[in-house]
């Protein structure tokens, strides 16, 4: 289902947009419908990567060998 929007834009970015959908072969409604997918799209996907690295911090990471001692640590 489609629904209508009002935007208010400057006269030469309207102008622009039109001669960018032109050479696209698009309607300026399309260019701009496809343009905020895209970005919701990628919203969405850094979204999703960001709570999965969130959530393997918390998890955190295994690198094999043992925990150093406090000696170890603090060798000079």
């Amino acid at each position: 289902m489609k629904q209508n929007i009002t935007l208010s834009l400057e006269k030469e970015l309207i102008q622009q947009a039109k001669e960018l959908a032109v050479r696209r072969k698009k309607s300026v409604s399309r260019l701009l419908g496809d343009e905020l997918r895209r970005m919701v799209r990628d919203a969405e996907a850094y979204d999703k990567a960001k709570r999965a690295a969130l959530k393997d911090l918390e998890q955190g990471f295994s690198f094999g060998g043992r925990p150093a001692g406090r000696e170890e640590l603090h060798e000079r």
